[in-house]
């Protein structure tokens, strides 16, 4: 049985193998600093973040994968937007219909919000099949960015 649950800084060692596997694969098209992972975790595992959650997903009591989640307000449309930052399964877990199953749970999570979004790349047309399949669309935009990190 899928079950989630919120991770704590006690999941340190269980969760960061993972993103970085993550962050390895083909979900990121680019180097992303360790520091910055780290802290990333640290933020999805404080319940006093408001914009950033931490899931740990498992399958019959063991670890399958996580996901971190953001939330934002959305003026295209008119609301509440969830961001899907990092849905990541591990691959003992993959292939056998869970993702499908972890995308319906995100959205009864949230069942206020008016836009669901995450982003993918060409590489991964496994993830592009689940997420068509389960409703998603191409929204095109080219994004541009400036970070401010210190």
């Amino acid at each position: 049985m899928l079950t989630f649950r919120d991770i704590t800084m006690a999941d340190h060692d269980l969760i960061l193998p993972m993103v970085q596997d993550f962050y390895q694969g083909d979900a990121v098209l680019h180097p992303v600093d360790p520091e910055i992972l780290e802290r990333s975790f640290r933020d999805a595992a404080d319940p006093q973040e408001p914009l950033l959650r931490g899931l740990l997903i498992e399958m019959d009591g063991q670890p399958a994968g996580y996901l971190y989640i953001s939330q934002c307000y959305s003026a295209e449309v008119g609301g509440r937007c969830i961001f899907l930052e990092e849905i990541y399964l591990a691959p003992a877990f993959r292939g056998r219909g869970l993702g499908g199953e972890i995308l319906a749970w995100i959205e009864r999570q949230y069942p206020t919000a008016r836009r669901f979004r995450l982003e993918v790349n060409d590489i991964n047309q496994n993830a592009i099949r689940l997420y068509q399949k389960a409703g998603y669309q191409y929204l095109r935009y080219e994004q541009m960015v400036i970070d401010k990190i210190k």
